[in-house]
């Protein structure tokens, strides 16, 4: 599995990222800002990842997804990791994610790769989407953000 950037000519994979945020509207935003990566094997995307800087220094990673046909096997965790090293090569000094309150298996991944939780946005999906977001049986409220110093 090798994982590279995309280029301005190469299209980013919605139907992946559509899985870790269900708006158009909102990936679309973030994807002209940032830059995506994608995971491949044999020209098979299995995963992305979109690096968004926000404040000088600090970088997000804003959407990071599986395809699910290839989830469990250790991808997740390698585009996370490769995404620190990307920030740290690029000389950022903070590195952020957010996920939804009831997100228990990215809140486990992003722990175990050196993120610390930092705070709440609290009703954050409430106020973003129009539709109700269900994960593991519960309502996503609140997007809980975890930091890293790189």
């Amino acid at each position: 599995m090798e994982i590279t950037k995309l280029t301005s000519h190469e299209q980013p994979p919605m139907d992946l990222l559509l899985l870790a945020d269900p708006s158009p509207s909102l990936v679309e935003e973030y994807i002209q800002r940032g830059q995506c990566y994608v995971a491949k094997a044999e020209e098979l995307i299995l995963g992305v990842y979109v690096l968004l800087p926000t404040r000088p220094e600090t970088v997000e990673i804003v959407n990071v997804a599986v395809d699910e046909r290839h989830q469990g096997q250790g991808i997740g965790k390698k585009l996370v990791n490769h995404a620190i090293e990307t920030a740290r090569q690029l000389g950022y000094k903070t590195i952020e994610i957010g996920t939804g309150n009831s997100s228990i298996g990215q809140l486990a991944l992003y722990q175990k790769c050196g993120f610390r939780m930092t705070w709440i946005d609290r009703d954050f999906f409430i106020r973003h989407y129009d539709e109700p977001i269900y994960e593991n049986g519960m309502q996503v409220i609140d997007m809980v953000r975890l930091s890293q110093d790189l």
